[in-house]
């Protein structure tokens, strides 16, 4: 949100949550642990139970809140585009002490004179 992001997917996370060991096999229909097939067999397999995801869910929320509260914010709304709030460590490293993060930590607000948020529809 920091950086400009308006909305957060979750993709693979809540499939974590739900017992997913990440075979990359899910269009084969031959999920080992029965999350993504329809063969009978390998859905006994399966013991994810929604309460999963939703636990997980709730603890990402809770650790955003933590981080929001840490910074000052009361909504994500607030958040968005506000760059400047991220601190670059300082850097051991020589390559990376020549980094330059000056113009990717600006408050977006700074470089657009309307709104931080998309005016523009979704399709």
């Amino acid at each position: 949100f920091l950086l400009g992001a308006e909305e957060v997917a979750f993709s693979t996370a809540p499939l974590i949550a739900l017992g997913c060991i990440m075979m990359r096999k899910c269009h084969l229909n031959t999920c080992p642990v029965g999350i993504a097939t329809q063969d009978p067999e390998l859905r006994k397999l399966f013991f994810g139970k929604p309460e999963y995801v939703v636990n997980f869910l709730f603890l990402v929320a809770e650790e955003i809140r933590t981080y929001m509260a840490y910074m000052g914010f009361r909504t994500v709304n607030e958040m968005i585009g506000r760059a400047d709030m991220l601190k670059p460590k300082p850097q051991t490293v020589d390559k990376l002490a020549e980094l330059d993060l000056s113009n990717l930590l600006v408050n977006s607000q700074e470089l657009a004179r309307s709104s931080p948020y998309s005016l523009v529809a979704d399709d």
